[in-house]
């Protein structure tokens, strides 16, 4: 299983991360790669992810970039499609708001090839939100939900938890065609799922708003032009199986 970790200016909690990550996978009976793609911080981010890497962890890749190239949109399409080779890959957040042990709700389902993209999500039953964000961040969030439902991709609840899993041929083929580099990024990569005729679930997992966010209200505003942009591609058929 290849784990791809997007990171920008996370030296306060990469640490962590990569700690408790590590140490759930190492007791599993499945090999793993951890791929730290580290978005040209400009804080020691990358010194620590090297650290943990020399002392404890030969399964992690370090890809410290010198400059930004985009957002967490292009740095997990990088580690995606240019590292990762495990039969399954997952991408999760550099805070931990969802441990990778989640991934246990979704391994029924993705290793008997019925669903071929599986996502977390904070507002199906099952869901196990354990601190609320600020009352405007539900509100901006679940509007934006309902819109991107109305669009893109009828159904699905939460499109923007950053824990989701993919077979790797699925996984190779959606981030081949992902074109939106910040955060509305997940909404490209489910409605390329859906075009390419990809099942996807949705699964309540565990979440926890750990504090320090780099996702600015100016990204609401980014998200729904990039809804947008997703929606036009979508219409003229950009999204098409090659």
């Amino acid at each position: 299983m290849s784990v791809v970790i997007p990171a920008y200016n996370e030296a306060a909690r990469i640490a962590q991360t990569l700690e408790a990550t590590d140490q759930y996978l190492r007791k599993q009976n499945y090999g793993y790669e951890i791929i730290v793609v580290d978005n040209g911080s400009n804080d020691n981010t990358c010194d620590i992810v090297k650290e943990y890497q020399e002392r404890l962890s030969r399964n992690l890749v370090r890809l410290c970039l010198s400059k930004s190239i985009g957002a967490k949109g292009s740095a997990v399409k990088m580690g995606i499609l240019n590292y990762a080779q495990g039969d399954f890959v997952v991408f999760m957040d550099a805070d931990n708001a969802s441990p990778i042990s989640e991934i246990e709700k979704f391994w029924s389902d993705l290793e008997s090839g019925e669903y071929q993209v599986i996502i977390g999500s904070r507002y199906v039953n099952e869901s196990d939100v354990t601190q609320r964000q600020p009352l405007y961040r539900v509100i901006l969030s679940r509007m934006s939900n309902l819109l991107i439902q109305a669009l893109l991709v009828r159904g699905v609840r939460d499109t923007q938890l950053g824990f989701k899993a993919f077979s790797r041929l699925a996984a190779k083929d959606i981030f081949s065609q992902v074109t939106v580099p910040g955060w509305g990024f997940d909404m490209e990569v489910l409605t390329i799922a859906l075009r390419h005729g990809y099942r996807i679930k949705e699964v309540g997992v565990l979440w926890h708003e750990q504090g320090g966010s780099h996702v600015p209200l100016r990204a609401y505003i980014q998200s729904l032009k990039d809804l947008l942009k997703i929606k036009i591609n979508s219409i003229f058929g950009r999204y098409n199986k090659k």
